[in-house]
């Protein structure tokens, strides 16, 4: 038999008891809708921390504080003594350090002629930009004579500026920061979310200003440290190991912070791009979870499809042993129902790959995540499909082929 008629005589059987074969295909669907859904889950995820990576890059260091004890009392990361600018210069005469930056943060009211708005002002010098890859579309950015300087200039984040300035006539506008008028020179790229599923930091809700200006006259100053920096970014060179550039960087600093011998470092050396991949590991792992759970289901529709082709056996038995008695060989006949079981599969995985799109779909939009539908998880979702009405469906065909064709036609 050729698989064409096999294939008409399949579509013949299942249309005939239209609810019998819905029912059946039942498993099938929600199983390569799930299957579809979890891929496309992890692509996205996958997709958006490649984003991240490219964004921040594989070779920047961030230093922070680290924690203080006062009063028997631990404060916390961050609650460490301070940077100063004096450490950015020492690190900025490191061999591996291409550039440096250090940054100031605080919260800011910010307004404009048409509205206000609270966001983030974040000092840095001309650095800033380099280090963290973060160009002006619109405008320029501050130089570092601007930086020394304290000029009274900013770069709004898109976020920022839409809020701001709604019609889009950032560049060139004054804005008052806590009281302070600034002079908007640039609007920088837009950088999404520092974090999936929409739970993450807008990183475009910010104001990007000198160093000296943002701590001179917004956040203002540190009574224990003078020219004193939240954090310093360092950007190593290409080419140069960036976990051999954690260890010398620490080693330096707590030389310059005078910490002990065998104490805890008062500060933090942090490896954005290695925090990223690690997230990425275990977003990939729970995502792989994720899908093998789903193929529980098609295992379960799986035996459902078994199940209802030995019914289907028994009850065309009469027909069998007509097909047999007119010429039909066994491989005819094995033929005959193993297309139906995977024309039956193939079926609820194409209704399934059509939910699994509006799951992805409405998935994406309520938890504003990143939903990635690739070729390759629609040709897996569809194989896996077709793959178990193959399994499943040749053991009842396997039967059919080798029913006598005498007793067959007996059969009441």
């Amino acid at each position: 038999m050729k698989v064409g008629l096999a294939a008409t005589s399949a579509a013949e059987a299942l249309f005939s008891n239209p609810l019998r074969s819905l029912l059946t295909m039942l498993g099938i669907i929600i199983g390569v809708a799930s299957v579809m859904v979890m891929m496309s889950i992890g692509e996205g995820a996958k997709a958006q921390i490649e984003a991240q990576i490219s964004s921040v890059g594989t070779n920047v260091l961030n230093l922070q504080p680290g924690s203080m004890n006062r009063g028997g009392r631990n404060h916390g990361g961050g609650s460490a003594r301070p940077f100063n600018e004096a450490d950015i210069s020492a690190i900025g005469q490191l061999s591996f350090v291409e550039e440096v930056t250090g940054t100031l943060s605080g919260q800011a009211n910010a307004v404009s002629e048409e509205t206000n708005w609270t966001t983030t002002i974040q000092g840095g010098t001309s650095s800033f930009f380099s280090v963290n890859n973060w160009p002006a579309v619109e405008g320029r950015i501050f130089t570092e004579q601007e930086v020394q300087g304290g000029a009274a200039v900013a770069l709004l984040g898109k976020t920022a500026a839409t809020n701001l300035f709604p019609r889009g006539d950032a560049l060139g506008q004054r804005i008052r920061v806590n009281g302070v008028p600034i002079e908007i020179i640039g609007i920088l790229e837009t950088k999404g979310q520092s974090g999936g599923g929409g739970m993450g930091r807008d990183r475009d809700d910010i104001i990007v200003a000198p160093l000296s200006m943002v701590r001179n006259r917004v956040t203002g100053g540190n009574r224990w440290v003078s020219r004193h920096v939240s954090n310093i970014q360092v950007l190593v060179q290409d080419g140069y190991d960036v976990i051999e550039a954690q260890d010398e960087l620490a080693t330096i600093m707590r030389e310059r912070r005078r910490v002990e011998p065998g104490a805890q470092d008062n500060f933090s050396v942090i490896n954005f791009a290695d925090m990223i991949k690690q997230r990425a590991a275990v977003a990939e792992n729970m995502s792989m979870l994720l899908a093998f759970t789903a193929a529980v289901s098609l295992i379960v529709g799986g035996v459902g499809v078994m199940n209802i082709m030995l019914v289907s056996v028994t009850e065309r038995t009469r027909e069998i042993g007509l097909r047999m008695a007119v010429g039909a060989r066994g491989g005819d006949i094995l033929l005959q129902f193993l297309v139906e079981a995977v024309v039956l599969c193939t079926l609820g995985g194409l209704i399934g790959m059509a939910i699994g799109w509006v799951g992805v779909y409405a998935y994406a939009q309520i938890a504003a995540a990143p939903m990635l539908v690739s070729p390759i998880i629609i040709a897996t979702a569809l194989g896996a499909a077709a793959s178990v009405g193959l399994i499943f469906g040749f053991f009842p065909a396997r039967r059919a082929a080798q029913l006598d064709p005498i007793q067959a036609l007996r059969y009441d």
